[in-house]
This record gives C-alpha cells, structure tokens and sequence, in this order.
C-alpha cells in the first residue's frame, strides 16, 4: 500500500473515532499552496449524514488530525474544506522509502486475469495509422495493469478470415492461374510450392482487388465464393491462405517491433473456428438463431429498449461466417482455454455498434461466466491538419511504415550530431520518433481525435516525447557526473519547487490507479511532463553539483534519482525507449 493510501486509511480511522465514521477519506492534492499540500472534503458528507454544519464538523476533524505529528498546518477554510500539510520529516522519510524500493509508491490491486486484444491487424493488408492507436493503448494498458498486480495476456487477434483474404486469394488466382493451389487434380505437398509473392506483392494486391470488388459485381462474387471456400477449408485455397498469412504476419510483427509492441497470443480469427460448430448448437439449443433473406441472425435488442438495435448476423445467405461469428467464437475460445476474468477490446470508437451486439449475444448465450466482464475501450482518431483521418498526400490511407519515417526524418533534425556516428544518429532517431508518436498518441483523452502535427510532436520543447527523452536523458547525465554519495538520503530541501517535485512523487498511485480506472493514458502522460517539468524548473535554479552544502546536495541528487527511476518506470509503462543521449 502507497504512502499516501496508508495516510488516507490512518487519518480515516481518527476521523472515526471522533464519533464521525466513515469507511475512507481523500487526500486531494490542493490547490492552494499556501493553505497546504492536501484537502479533505468529508465534512460536507458528514454533515449530511449527521445532519451537522459542515464548519463545525470539519473543525473538530482538525482538531483531532493536530494530534498527528505527520501532518502540520492543518485549516478549515470556506464552509468546511479541511486544509493540512504533511511535515519536512514525514515527506523526508517517505522520500527514503520510495527511494529504496520504488514499489513502496504503487497501489497493487486484487488481482485478475485480463485478455487485451488489441492487434487487430488484417492479415495480406499494409498497417496503417488507424492501427496506432490500438497498438498504443493496448500496450500501455497491458503494462500498467501488470504493474498494478492483475495477470494479463496479450493477443493480436489478426484479421485472418473474412472477405479481405477472399479478395487477395481471387487476384493471386487471377495472377497465377497455373499455380498448383488451383488445380484439384494435385496430389502432392502444398509446403513445397515455391510462392511467387512478397509481402510487398500483398500490399499492393488487396488494394487493387479492393477496388476492383466495388467496380465489379461479378469480381466480387467471385470473392466471396473464394471466402467462403477458405472457412470450410476447401483443399488449395485453404493451404494458400496459411501461406499468405505467413508472409503476412512477419512483416506485422516487425511493425509491432518498431512500435515496441508485444503479444502473448498471436491468434487469428480463424484460431477460433475450431469452437464455431459448438457456438452455433449454443444459439440453437437456446433457441436463439432465427432466418432471415436465407442468414441466420440473433436478435439482441432488449424489451426496455426504444433505440434501434439490429440483429446479430451469424452466419450470412451465402453461409460464409461474419465478423461478429468470429468474435463470439474467440470468447468462446477464451473462456474454455484461459477462464479470464475481463476481456478488454482495444478498438476504435467507431465499432461501438459492433461489440454492444457481440456482447448482448454472448450474454444472451452465456458464453462466459455471469461475472466475466466484458469492456470496449473504445478510441477516437488521429487526424491531419484537415481534421480528417490522417492520411498521404495523395488522399489515401497513410502506411504505418510511412507514418513512422515521416517521424523519423523530423526527429533527424533535433538530433545533435556532435561526437554521434551517422548510424547512430539514425537509431537515435528512430527511438524519439516512436516516442513522439506515442506521446502524441496518449497524450489526449483515448476517447477524443486528435490533430497530429509531425513538427509540433518532434518538437523538443512543449508537451513532447522529445521534450521527455531530452530531459530524462539530461538527469541520468547528472547523475553520471555527480560524486559518489556513501548514503543516498534526503535530509534536507530547502527549495519551493523540490518541496513540489517531492509532494507531486507522493501523489503517483493515484496517478496510476486513475489511469486504470479509465483506461486512458492521458493522466500519465500529463504527470510524466508536470513532474518533468517542474525537475527542469529545479535544475535551472540551482547549481546541484556545485552547492557546497553537502547534506543539501547530496538530498538533491537523491531527489534527482528518484525522479530519474519515476520517468524511466513510466516511459516504460507507454513503451517508450530511452535512448543513451539526443
């Protein structure tokens, strides 16, 4: 339990025993500095349940918190605001303890076992800028909710079953008719087909047949008869698509790389079909799957319900498996193989619709335990200048690969090229693009777009990762610098803004438990500059290495490390690298 969490339980007790109960309190970082470092609004509960004033009831909690010799200066200000600040020592102490072991400042939570799916990337299609921000949150997400104690799988969940890989096995069709996948008089082994296609053939080739599908009724058709082939695992085409999806999902993983993203689970969609016969008599003994125009649907809108809700589509007229099919199977999957206690689908806003029906089914199916919760972490998208999804010069869809070299050639310029090789510069770059496009991407509330600026997010002043590196980079090339401290404490400060760095250190778990509570990084990127900052402030306005007070700098170079270890852990927790100087 945090510092300032056990100070909550500890000061909630005394307030009980004043005759007021009360199951916990909050200590709300003030804003007013010159009334103290913390607020407490109890009184105005209290004085409902008590049917007391506010005033009165607050000022016999002050009068029972001044027995406490953690606390000093404590005030009731207003109608009943209780004002306290935590005294030199007891800031000190706990400065130490954090100091020694920075788990003494985090919350831990029961813990729970949580799958993340947030990949879904399309398998034979080129990642674009709409899958950064699931890439991003996911990954975070999974971190910080390892830190906080719960047991958390990662899976891509690739796009590897629908009509987009209908698509690509007509055009490869259409392109190679002679190839041995085609001709059903083929006796021998698929593996030993020497594929003429790259994974940059692909790229190119979903695209076109894209297009051509929209022109072309009969193209499409075709496509769909090749979809629906490949899900029931028609000899040739079903052998070609594990090809295609091999190829596909290399390249993938090497984007994911660069974006310093990981998965545990690199299912498909189609991983989940094995459970699909079974699902389908789950909805048929439930009576649940009714026709429709030859498909089979589920209906999920409820009674109390006077919105529109459409029907599920489970299977479609030409009996090939939906979207949605695949989804409920994958749950299916989950809880028979890893009985989780929340599934977290990291995925753009704009398939809300999507998972209300997917969700409703599964409830009405019971596919998962009564208590397994369920959870869009929905997203919004980043966007141009135009306030338009981001996309090339040319109108279309912006490549991930792109997006991240445009970054890249931007960041080249803030490097400082003294005494740096030119391969170097060129690594460095890398690592503060994929920061600043991270910072960027965190940085706003998920559910809200956002306009992306490649010189604003490389800039190396503002609200930047660029700014964040820089700084980071320059307290660890301080403390590199700074003499060898036998006992690393603090013991005295004697400055306003490390008085401020230091109450901003204790206020972190709440940070961290907020961030999970919304699923929103914005709270941490916001304390990651608030608490860079305000370092940066300090550096400036005192000369640490040179201050002749010992005991005074040997507690600024502590505090400088504590700070240090803080932005390391939570640059970490966005998958942000550090690297060794800018």
């Amino acid at each position: 339990m945090s510092i300032i969490k056990t100070l909550e339980k500890e000061i909630a007790q005394i307030i009980t025993e004043k005759g007021y109960e009360i199951e916990k309190t909050t200590l709300l970082p003030s804003g007013r500095k010159d009334l103290g470092d913390y607020q407490i609004n109890d009184a105005f509960f209290l004085a409902k349940k008590y049917k007391k004033n506010p005033k009165e009831i607050a000022e016999s909690i002050k009068e029972a918190l001044e027995t406490d010799q953690r606390l000093t200066n404590i005030n009731v200000a207003g109608a009943g605001f209780i004002n306290l600040t935590i005294t030199d020592k007891f800031l000190y102490e706990s400065l130490n303890k954090i100091h020694s072991n920075i788990e003494e400042n985090i919350d831990k939570q029961e813990k729970k076992k949580i799958i993340i799916d947030y990949g879904g990337a399309n398998v034979a299609k080129a990642l674009h800028v709409g899958h950064l921000r699931s890439a991003n949150i996911g990954e975070a997400l999974k971190r910080l909710a390892r830190l906080l104690g719960h047991e958390v799988l990662a899976d891509a969940h690739l796009g590897d079953y629908g009509r987009p890989l209908g698509l690509v096995l007509l055009e490869i069709q259409k392109r190679y008719p002679n190839l041995a996948y085609f001709d059903p008089a083929y006796k021998g082994e698929y593996k030993e087909i020497s594929l003429p296609i790259t994974n940059q053939d692909l790229e190119e080739i979903y695209p076109y047949a894209s297009l051509k599908a929209k022109e072309d009724e009969e193209y499409l058709e075709q496509a769909r008869q090749i979809t629906t082939k490949l899900q029931h695992h028609e000899k040739g085409y079903y052998d070609l698509w594990k090809k295609v999806v091999e190829i596909s999902k290399e390249d993938i993983k090497k984007v994911y790389d660069k974006l310093n993203v990981s998965f545990d689970l690199w299912q498909g969609e189609s991983d989940a079909m094995e459970y699909f016969d079974e699902l389908k008599q789950i909805f048929e003994t439930k009576k649940l799957i009714k026709e429709s125009n030859g498909a089979k649907i589920i209906e999920v809108k409820q009674e109390e319900e006077n919105a529109p809700m459409p029907p599920l589509l489970l299977i479609r007229s030409n009996n090939s498996i939906s979207y949605e099919a695949t989804d409920l199977a994958t749950i299916l999957e989950r809880e028979k193989k890893y009985h989780p206690d929340e599934i977290w689908y990291c995925v753009d806003g704009r398939q809300q619709l999507h998972f209300q029906q997917t969700f409703r089914a599964a409830r009405l199916a019971k596919l998962t335990q009564e208590a397994t919760k369920l959870e869009h972490i929905g997203f919004g998208t980043m966007n141009g200048k135009d306030k338009k999804p981001f996309k090339t010069r040319d109108g279309g869809v912006m490549p991930l690969k792109k997006l991240i070299e445009l970054v890249k050639e931007e960041t080249l310029k803030k490097i400082n090229p003294e005494n740096i090789p030119k391969q170097k510069q060129e690594e460095i770059a890398m690592i503060v693009a994929i920061a600043s496009l991270k910072y960027a991407d965190l940085l706003p509330f998920r559910g809200t777009d956002y306009i992306f600026e490649v010189e604003k997010f490389a800039d190396l002043e503002g609200k930047t990762g660029s700014y964040i590196l820089y700084s980071t980079i320059r307290m660890k090339s301080l403390l590199e610098k700074s003499p060898f401290i036998e006992k690393e404490e603090i013991t005295k400060l004697e400055n306003q803004t490390a008085r401020e760095i230091a109450i901003t250190i204790l206020n972190l778990p709440q940070i961290l438990t907020k961030a999970l509570d919304s699923k929103s990084l914005n709270d941490i990127t916001e304390y990651l500059y608030k608490l860079t900052s305000l370092y940066n402030t300090f550096y400036a306005e005192n000369k640490i290495l040179t201050q002749k007070d010992n005991q005074l700098k040997n507690s600024w170079i502590t505090l400088t490390k504590i700070v240090y270890k803080i932005n390391l852990l939570l640059l970490d927790i966005l998958a942000i690298k550090v690297p060794e100087k800018m």
